[in-house]
């Protein structure tokens, strides 16, 4: 015992030191992390520059979108053999032949729609006037009109003045006269140019940009590595690889998705009879680039167009049940089957980020909201003083499982716990959930409590939380209960697979009782392991630690039990463990008496464990959910009390003897 009690005074020593060390290196880490307020400036003075510089950045923005797009197809090129010129020029030739195509049929279709428009004017004064004249007896939508303006009389009614004098003449208004002049033909092509003049100069620069892009794209790649990753070539790489997958892959998937919507809308709605079928289902391509906004901008126009084509309502009744179903189709069908059309953006971030490029660039940064904020999620991924981006925008986790249920529990949550709880038992079992979640993040409480971080209050809230979401989740381990039987045979059908961490033994006919060790929090691990050993099919029970104080622990009913557990999460109990342990197996001599100290790291060698294990007189001792159940459900008989004998002083034997004896002789005298 006193071997022991030293090795856990060393352990506490060096605990100790390690905690100063940690702590000096976290107050030198404080220290030498820079200020965010450089990065604050920086990040503002980049916004302003791209918003009062966007004549020239925005077609940069829309070249390197395109180059990422094009980039896979030039190389594919490459790898067939085609020369590097014939392989630029060819394909972004072919790119912008159809998109000035795809741009002219769009011009003539609304051209066409723009002259049809005075057709429809008759249609929607007719469907105006139904809507006014259908309603009920006492006709609201009229009344409300009369009431308005009557309103609006009152208000614009002169109040009424005396005058002394007949009222004078009023003045005559002068008469607007336009002056019309001829104009000659060069002033009139030069009215048609100008305004085409900065779009066709935007766009020939676009294609030269790319094109030189193209060329050079193995160059500026390594330019881009010297200027900004010259240090770092691994994580400058690996950037620069994420961010033309990212985008290139979101591009061409959300074109594959756009198609697909976009083409059987145009036969939907020719079928149905809708004028300029194939503008709308090409607006509808375009549109859907645009998160959110452009699908409802795409429907808004049909549907207007239905309204107003027709004299009655079926048309826009079957316009509209069209919409829906290719929305269905494309949000449930397509876009899971074309998995690779995700950002990695949080649904947040898309909105945010689609009214922050609107803002900046107007219709086109509308556009180019999302590809350019992946561009931005990749940067902070890979370069730490931009990490915050990542953090804000991307659709990852920024706390591990563990600390998010920490989180919950702390803040006295339980619902949400099991919600969280139950979306990762979809893919794990509740043993794996307890061992690898629930009981890291009661070590993370117990380390806080260990420091003085947590109070008690706040610890005895945590244990409520814990136990409240283990309450909940009984019909999950009902479940799993039942599924053991089917579980174990398909195990024994299929002898060659690996056994995994987590495949039990059966617990029929076990008794096992488990006890926390010194804490409320213990006490919720205790009842963990108990609902694991149910599962497992065995009788299993638990208590809190309040029953190991001396005045309660004869009150413990052992008879029957095959294991008794002691479930620990401070390792400063293992001082007063030894007097437990004996005592539990003086009440219980044919039971195993054993502790599970949680560990999710720095668990102790086999060499150690047995030390341990050897100085407690304990039968077992182990650090997880797995090797506790086997464990309590071993068929190992326990191991036998060795009764610690005093050492007898040198001497004491004779002189004991010769104490009797002189005793012995006053009796016979």
């Amino acid at each position: 015992m006193l071997k022991f009690s030293r090795g856990i005074g060393q352990d506490r020593a060096a605990t100790a030191g390690g905690l100063q060390q940690i702590a000096f290196a976290r107050g030198a880490a404080a220290a030498a992390q820079p200020s965010p307020l450089p990065t604050l400036v920086a990040t503002a003075a980049t916004v302003a520059v791209l918003y009062f510089a966007r004549d020239v950045f925005l077609p940069l923005a829309i070249a390197i979108l395109l180059t990422f797009a094009l980039a896979p197809l030039v190389s594919r090129l490459r790898r067939v053999g085609c020369p590097r010129s014939v392989a630029v020029i060819g394909t972004v030739t072919t790119a912008f032949l159809f998109l000035s195509a795809f741009g002219v049929v769009i011009a003539m279709q609304v051209s066409e729609v723009a002259q049809n428009l005075p057709t429809y004017q008759y249609n929607i004064v007719e469907k105006v006037r139904t809507l006014k004249e259908t309603g009920s007896e006492s006709q609201i939508l009229e009344r409300i009109g009369r009431v308005i303006e009557r309103i609006s009389t009152e208000i614009s009614r002169p109040e009424p003045e005396m005058r002394a004098s007949p009222e004078p003449a009023p003045e005559a208004k002068p008469l607007l006269v336009e002056i019309f002049s001829p104009q000659r033909p060069v002033e009139t092509l030069k009215n048609i140019i100008n305004p085409l003049l900065g779009p066709l100069a935007t766009t020939g620069l676009v294609i030269v940009v790319v094109i030189f892009m193209l060329f050079e794209r193995e160059e500026l790649r390594d330019r881009f590595i010297r200027l900004v990753g010259y240090g770092d070539l691994h994580r400058t790489t690996e950037a620069l690889q994420d961010a033309g997958a990212r985008v290139g892959r979101y591009l061409l998937m959300q074109l594959v998705v756009n198609i697909t919507y976009g083409i059987p809308l145009a036969i939907g709605l020719s079928l149905l009879g809708i004028p300029n079928a194939v503008l709308w289902g090409m607006l509808a391509i375009v549109l859907r680039f645009v998160p959110y906004i452009g699908p409802v901008i795409a429907a808004a126009l049909p549907l207007f167009l239905a309204f107003a084509a027709a004299p009655g309502w079926s048309l826009l009744v079957w316009t509209a049940a069209l919409f829906i179903v290719l929305e269905l189709l494309s949000n449930n069908v397509v876009e899971p089957w074309l998995y690779g059309s995700r950002t990695g953006l949080s649904p947040l971030a898309i909105i945010v980020a689609a009214i922050f490029w609107a803002w900046l660039w107007g219709p086109v940064g509308l556009v180019l909201s999302t590809p350019l904020t992946v561009c931005l999620v990749v940067l902070g991924r890979h370069v730490p003083q931009f990490e915050f981006l990542e953090i804000l925008l991307g659709n990852e986790p920024v706390l591990d499982p563990k600390e998010r249920l920490y989180q919950r529990l702390l803040a006295g949550d339980p619902d949400e716990a099991t919600d969280n709880a139950e979306d990762m038992l979809e893919e794990k079992y509740l043993v794996e959930f307890y061992d690898t979640v629930a009981i890291p993040a009661l070590l993370l409480a117990e380390r806080d409590r260990a420091r003085g971080a947590l109070t008690n209050a706040q610890a005895a809230q945590i244990a409520q939380s814990a136990n409240t979401l283990i309450a909940n989740l009984e019909e999950i381990a009902g479940e799993e209960e039942g599924e053991e039987e089917t579980g174990a045979e398909a195990q024994e059908s299929d002898g060659d697979d690996d056994a995994d961490e987590y495949d039990l033994p059966p617990g029929d006919g076990k008794s096992v009782l488990c006890v926390g060790g010194r804490s409320d929090l213990d006490d919720v691990t205790a009842s963990m392991l108990a609902q694991t050993l149910w599962i497992q099919g065995a009788d299993a029970a638990h208590a809190g630690h309040e029953v190991l104080k001396a005045g309660n622990i004869k009150a413990l009913k052992l008879e029957g039990r095959n294991a008794v557990v002691l479930s620990v999460l401070d390792r400063d109990f293992m001082r007063h463990a030894k007097f437990t342990v004996r005592r539990l197996k003086r009440m219980a001599p044919a039971a195993r008496v054993g502790i599970v100290l949680w560990q999710e790291d720095g668990r102790p060698g086999t060499t150690e464990r047995d030390q341990l294990i050897e100085s407690l007189q304990a039968d077992f001792m182990v650090f997880g959910m797995g090797d506790a159940v086997r464990e309590a459900l071993s068929d190992e008989l326990p191991r036998s009390l060795k009764l610690a004998h005093p050492k007898i002083a040198p001497g004491y034997a004779m002189r004991r003897s010769k104490r009797a004896d002189r005793e012995s002789t006053v009796k016979a005298d």
